[in-house]
């Protein structure tokens, strides 16, 4: 070990880190333009991170090769799991001590908060609208993914039909709300219709329609924006596995009589089983936790509501601590299975 290069570099290690620390604490209470405060927050975050990551591996490179190799990799893993640790785990653990406390966080209740979370109709109701999402949404997804990745691949119009289907993906849920939100616009009868819904209905003779007040109907026009925004997700994965599926294998079952359709079910979708399963449970996840269309388009009303909004009403709203922190940990043991296979699977395909 090189003892001299081992303190150069422990204490520029150190002052790299004072400096950090007087750069944070100087952003957090410093008077500077918000343009001018961001863009020096930016060049001291991405300076400050790039010189602590040259100095860390300064001081592992002065060890024994054999603690270098042991270390090293931890010089750079190591900070993405302090950040996960003191932003997931912390908050999580915190959470599920907090759900045993009553509305103030003041009396012990132990169990009862998460009996609640099982017993309160808007608690069902709110299940109940999750396993739509869950089922239509994820269904409808996966479906169409597939269906245009197919279809695309044999236009001639491929990259333009995928860019058109991709685009609504660059959007964000909270976007896409307020888009879909104007075009279910409901005005009374005798005023101008700004929806585009009610406006090509009452062009056509028909009556408008409060089309995000009329259960449960509503539920499955706010489905329609997730299958909008998530289906460019599925199709393009779907169309790169589509492509990597060997010619020898089509050409093989068409010589032995298979039709079109037959070699769809019983050469391709084996054949791309593993991405099917992916592209599933991701779009799972993120039905499950689904939070933002529903909060903009409809705010959890008109039996709109999931369990993200019911914990977003009793948390923040109703300042009911202890019943939104059930309600929070309850959503992550729902989603926390499906992410672990969800990974499993991942980790099985070299082509992620």
């Amino acid at each position: 070990m090189d003892v001299g290069r081992f303190f150069i570099s422990l204490v520029a290690l150190l002052v790299v880190l004072a400096i950090l620390w007087v750069g944070f604490d100087y952003l957090r209470s410093n008077d500077l333009p918000q343009l001018l405060g961001a863009v020096v927050a930016i060049l001291w975050g991405v300076g400050g991170l790039a010189a602590l990551y040259t100095t860390a591996n300064m001081l592992v490179e002065s060890l024994s090769i054999k603690w270098r190799d042991r270390i090293q990799p931890y010089v750079f893993v190591g900070p993405a799991i302090l950040l996960l640790g003191g932003y997931l785990l912390v908050p999580t653990l915190l959470t599920l001590w907090q759900s045993f406390f009553d509305g103030t966080s003041t009396h012990f209740v132990g169990l009862a908060n998460f009996s609640a979370v099982f017993t309160d109709r808007l608690m069902q109701e709110a299940f109940r609208n999750n396993i739509l999402w869950l089922v239509v949404g994820t269904a409808a997804c996966v479906g169409f993914g597939l269906l245009i990745a197919v279809l695309a691949d044999r236009s001639r119009f491929e990259a333009v039909a995928k860019a058109l289907i991709f685009l609504p993906l660059a959007i964000s849920f909270v976007g896409a709300g307020i888009i879909w939100r104007f075009i279910f616009a409901y005005a009374p009868p005798a005023e101008p219709q700004i929806g585009v819904m009610n406006a090509v209905l009452v062009s056509l003779g028909g009556q408008p329609q409060a089309w995000l007040t009329q259960p449960p109907w509503n539920t499955f026009f706010l489905i329609a924006v997730l299958v909008w925004i998530q289906t460019g997700f599925a199709m393009v994965i779907f169309s790169a596995a589509l492509k990597g599926v060997p010619g020898e294998l089509l050409e093989a079952a068409r010589l032995d009589g298979a039709s079109e359709i037959q070699s769809f079910f019983r050469v391709i979708i084996p054949y791309i089983q593993g991405t099917i399963v992916t592209v599933t449970t991701t779009v799972a996840i993120i039905t499950l936790k689904i939070f933002d269309v529903v909060i903009v388009m409809t705010g959890g009303q008109y039996g709109t509501s999931v369990v993200a909004t019911q914990f977003y009403h009793e948390f923040f709203t109703n300042r009911n601590f202890g019943y939104g922190s059930a309600i929070a940990i309850v959503l992550f043991i729902a989603v926390l299975p499906v992410m672990y296979y969800n990974l499993r699977q991942l980790s099985k395909q070299e082509g992620f």
